[in-house]
């Protein structure tokens, strides 16, 4: 019995014609991508371009180009370039251009600082809109691999050996060059040339040296304190109670550099970190965000090269936008525990609950349901207050809301978007960078929440930097918010999404991948 396929003509397909708005829904990412943009007010970059010189394209196509590309896993710069000319999304966004790859990565690496003014603008968007409406956060943080090889790293003690040995060959050297003319040096060796190379080599091993020592001394003078409030505690813990405390007393920290110390020549501004996927160690940064637990929009980015949480959030903290105001409390793991945390969330008057240790799985029926204790004493310690404070109604609603806001916003930026890698070096440019990921898994979250309940936005229209009203200092994030509200505001209403202390979330509200 013989069956007829489906074939395909590949000679006539491609003297097809293909038209992008057919290619492209009006709900698809792409197009919600260029409207928003066309919302914010980019003044601050057109500031930046000189009247000399080419016609560059404009901030619009390469910021768009940018947030699709990050919002979508694709992160390099020459696979944004072929995609302008293969993929049909990235081909819309430019407007049938093709920036080169080297004005891409430029454009990212020139307009870092930018892109916090304009991660605040889309924030105030999604405020002014309905869609982050304050009331509770989730904090976490992640290692992600900097652009630095674990091979290029070398530890304190080591420095020390290459440093002896080079300036022993130096020494060596300098006596071969001096009985150059009685006996030869060997054949294409050029002894002035190897001198040089030493000496070089001599002097970055110098500067690693340096650097090396001057954590040293930063890391002994937290670790110094840390050691004089914990015997300041056992001394009045004897004085309160009459008796030696319990336990052996704390060791006082060794000043100076240790022998495992590690400096990395491709980005020393990165630090060796514990992988908690294979437990091994790599050359990575500290990231942190802060979620709002209602729309699960990323509210605060921050990096450091510190490997553990215990002073990251404050950072976090002080980088929410003063803007979009102040949430009410905040739900934060075991490894923010400390007078810092607690501190920096009493100046912003926040409410912290924060886990004093980890909980025990398979709890009985009886702990789990065990009646609440009485409230402790005014002047019991932090932690004993805040487990109490776990253990009430609202304590457990608030922290228990954590692991199904924040840590699925880092598996979706880790998974989904694939984000795993910095693709620039340098502590302060990876913040910008990982600022460009939250305000690209913002946008994507956005298209999230808008999508099936609002109109389309604005078209892009052309603009110039003479076209926007003059509005003072501050007020330009609100003309690019008042105009996106307008269009906002035509649309239905969202479904509700879950308050912090519900124990119910609506899958409207929540996609599990963040398309």
């Amino acid at each position: 019995m013989s069956r007829t396929f489906k074939t395909a003509d590949y000679v006539a397909t491609l003297e097809v014609t293909v038209r992008l708005g057919d290619c492209l829904p009006p709900d698809h990412l792409a197009r919600f991508v260029v409207d928003a943009i066309a919302q914010l007010d980019v003044r601050i970059l057109y500031a930046r371009y000189g009247t000399r010189g080419g016609e560059p394209y404009a901030p619009e196509i390469l910021l768009g180009l940018l947030f699709y590309g990050y919002a979508t896993g694709v992160f390099s710069s020459r696979k944004i370039e072929r995609a302008t000319v293969e993929t049909v999304p990235f081909r819309y966004i430019a407007g049938n251009l093709h920036p080169d790859h080297d004005t891409i990565a430029t454009f990212r690496k020139t307009f870092l600082p930018e892109l916090k003014e304009l991660f605040v603008q889309l924030l105030v968007l999604a405020h002014l809109a309905g869609l982050l409406a304050w009331g509770n956060i989730s904090l976490d943080g992640s290692k992600i691999h900097a652009d630095a090889s674990k091979s290029k790293a070398v530890s304190y003690k080591r420095l020390c050996e290459i440093e002896a040995q080079l300036r022993a060959e130096v020494e060596e050297l300098f006596a071969l060059s001096e009985r150059a003319e009685q006996q030869e040096a060997p054949a294409g060796m050029v002894i002035a040339d190897e001198i040089a190379l030493r000496q070089g080599r001599l002097t970055r091993l110098a500067e690693a040296k340096a650097v090396l020592e001057a954590r040293a001394q930063e890391r002994a003078a937290g670790e110094q304190a840390e050691y004089d409030a914990k015997m300041a505690a056992r001394a009045e813990h004897a004085r309160s109670t009459g008796r030696t405390p319990r336990g052996r007393a704390p060791t006082p920290p060794t000043p100076g550099p240790r022998d495992t110390d590690q400096y990395n020549f491709t980005d020393p501004e990165s630090r060796i970190m514990k992988n908690s996927t294979d437990a091994g160690f790599e050359q990575q940064y500290n990231v942190q965000v802060a979620v709002d637990q209602e729309s699960l929009l990323i509210v605060g980015p921050s990096l450091s090269n510190h490997p553990n949480d215990t002073h990251e959030a404050a950072p976090t903290l002080a980088a929410i936008p003063p803007a979009i105001g102040t949430p009410d409390a905040a739900a934060l793991d075991t490894g923010y525990f400390g007078p810092a945390t607690l501190d920096a969330c009493a100046r912003r008057g926040i409410a912290p609950y924060i886990a004093t240790g980890r909980e025990p799985h398979h709890q009985s029926w009886q702990e789990r349901f065990a009646a609440l204790p009485e409230a402790p004493p005014a002047d019991a310690s932090p932690t004993v207050q805040m487990a109490y404070k776990l253990k009430t109604a609202l304590g457990k609603a608030i922290y228990g809301a954590r692991k199904c806001t924040v840590e699925p916003v880092i598996g979706i930026v880790k998974e989904v978007l694939g984000f795993r890698q910095f693709s620039l070096r340098g502590l302060q440019a990876a913040a910008g960078e990982w600022c460009l990921v939250c305000l690209a898994f913002n946008l994507k979250r956005l298209h999230t929440l808008l999508q099936g309940n609002a109109r389309r936005l604005g078209g892009p229209g052309d603009r110039s930097p003479g076209d926007y009203p003059d509005d003072g200092p501050g007020g330009a994030v609100y003309t690019a918010a008042s105009r996106l509200w307008r269009f906002l505001t035509r649309r239905r209403p969202h479904w509700p999404v879950r308050l912090a202390w519900s124990c119910w979330r609506s899958p409207f509200t929540f996609s599990p991948t963040g398309c």
